[in-house]
């Protein structure tokens, strides 16, 4: 295929609209959210509005922001990841919002708790211990609360509240993070869930957390404002862990979330192209949307050479062809695909990718975290 041919077909693949609940995202490209601690306070300021709406502009469909602790005590680990309450980090949101829309461009928060991931004492609330289903750590170390009924209902709450606000500050929609071992997939995952309640033993007892937060976010939002869900089967730190390890088990995971809302699910694996189970070529995200019937978004080292477990301290990553990945996507394995280091370091990265400019774009190397806008 001649390098003309390949730019006509990624244009063609890529740019077509897709409907999520209400919503139409103007093309295939979606920015994966990236914790970057640019918020000093938790208030995202006007080099955030910048950063989302460069993207925008540089031809992303939808944008999901880095992670955005809800309002609960012991949702965060860090003064300068963003929050998604109190009037002065909401004013900051609402910027984000008009500086994306203006750009052309779709935009989603993601609600996050960390559960057992926050470090004891560490901002914005000191004080709050470690919270998460058994109070145990991803490597089982018992540091942490246990969660009552109370807490879990206070935690629901703060998502529901937190997706209504998305709502009326003019958000496209909502992603709750349940993935990579943090709260929400602390619950869904056996290793840090050892709750003999009605929230543990089966996997279908495990997500019922998950589902009730969906239920309760989709409640308190209109009926076709979409509610998106992230998970994974890797944690952090702990790349073998898995929810499921057969469609069956998954289907256990996926249909509770499923009826209680979700509008798409956002597949998270670090390389997109490797099948998720024996016999079928499907990844994470094509069995998602087998199992659902719902939309779903794959992620991945897309468009990069190296996973990003190799750039995170110091690394670097090539550009790479994005063939197999329009393999998929033309087949319908999928419905978008979320970029991340690709376009942390090509702003520009989807645009070039639709007008063939691909000797243009830039590969990413971790030193420009230091610098990012």
């Amino acid at each position: 295929m001649t390098p003309s041919a390949s730019a006509t077909r990624a244009a063609q693949t890529l740019s077509r609209p897709v409907t999520l609940g209400g919503l139409t995202v103007p093309n295939r490209i979606a920015m994966a959210p990236m914790t970057r601690e640019f918020s000093p306070g938790g208030v995202p300021g006007a080099d955030v509005a910048d950063y989302y709406a460069r993207r925008a502009a540089g031809g992303v469909g939808l944008i999901i922001t880095e992670g955005t602790y809800v309002q609960h005590a012991a949702a965060g680990t860090s003064g300068a990841v963003p929050r998604f309450h109190g009037e002065d980090a909401l004013d900051g949101w609402g910027r984000v919002v008009a500086a994306v829309h203006a750009a052309g461009g779709t935009i989603m928060p993601q609600l996050w708790h960390v559960g057992m991931a926050r470090q004891a004492g560490a901002p914005p609330f000191p004080d709050a211990p470690p919270s998460g289903p058994s109070g145990i750590t991803l490597d089982g170390t018992p540091s942490g609360h246990a969660m009552t009924q109370r807490d879990l209902d206070d935690v629901i709450a703060a998502f529901a509240e937190a997706a209504a606000t998305a709502e009326r500050l003019g958000f496209d929609g909502v992603e709750l993070h349940g993935a990579h071992g943090y709260l929400i997939d602390q619950f869904l995952w056996s290793g840090t869930n050892r709750r003999t309640d009605a929230y543990g033993g089966s996997p279908t007892a495990r997500t019922r957390f998950a589902a009730e937060i969906v239920a309760a976010c989709r409640e308190a939002v209109s009926p076709d404002f979409p509610v998106l869900f992230r998970m994974s089967q890797w944690k952090m730190n702990n790349y073998q862990a898995r929810l499921a390890d057969s469609p069956e088990e998954l289907q256990a995971v996926v249909a509770p979330l499923t009826e209680a809302g979700v509008t798409a699910f956002h597949c998270s694996t670090r390389r997109y192209w490797l099948p998720e189970y024996e016999d079928s070529d499907l990844n994470l995200a094509g069995w998602v949307k087998k199992l659902s019937g719902r939309p779903t978004i794959t992620v991945g080292s897309v468009g990069l050479d190296n996973e990003f477990i190799g750039t995170l301290k110091g690394g670097q990553a090539g550009v790479a062809g994005i063939d197999r990945l329009l393999d998929r996507l033309e087949r319908d394995e999928f419905d978008l695909v979320a970029i991340g280091r690709a376009l942390l370091g090509d702003p520009e990265w989807a645009a070039k990718i639709f007008e063939g400019r691909t000797d243009a774009l830039v590969p990413f190397d971790a030193s420009m975290l230091r610098t990012l806008s």
